[in-house]
């Protein structure tokens, strides 16, 4: 697995947006994925996170998560997001941060294997935005190319 330095500047390069939105990758380990963002270039006009932002960054850092598991394949991949849900039960005054735990060594391996036997895997990962102030829900797909 990649490391936090390694995926930031790929979003950096391939993901513009997230430079633009001040997206810091803070940690990216066998535990999760942990991305940090800046109140202001992602305020609206209540003074709070605008919604689209907080989507973004959860968007982000569940592909950021599946990006650093298989960026070290012995083949090529394409990786996108298939579906996704979104719950605000709260709005972010501050700066904010979005994590996406591991999951479970099982689901690791169910996708390991479909991506190598299959060509194409799917992980459905949640991404707490906060503080718990947003819920997300992303399929993210891998397939071989």
């Amino acid at each position: 697995m990649i490391d936090a330095g390694t995926v930031e500047a790929y979003l950096y390069e391939r993901i513009p947006l997230s430079r633009h939105m001040g997206v810091q990758v803070t940690c990216c380990d066998d535990t999760g994925v942990r991305l940090t963002a800046p109140l202001q270039p992602n305020i609206n006009h209540q003074g709070t996170v605008f919604g689209g932002s907080a989507s973004a960054v959860a968007m982000i850092c569940g592909w950021s998560l599946v990006y650093a598991r298989i960026a070290d394949l012995p083949f090529d991949t394409q990786l996108v997001i298939r579906r996704s849900h979104m719950q605000f039960d709260q709005p972010i005054e501050e700066d904010f941060e979005a994590w996406c735990a591991m999951p479970s060594a099982d689901v690791l391996r169910s996708f390991d294997t479909s991506l190598a036997e299959a060509g194409k895997a799917r992980l459905q990962l949640p991404v707490v935005v906060g503080p718990e102030a947003v819920t997300f829900i992303g399929t993210y797909v891998a397939v071989k190319i």
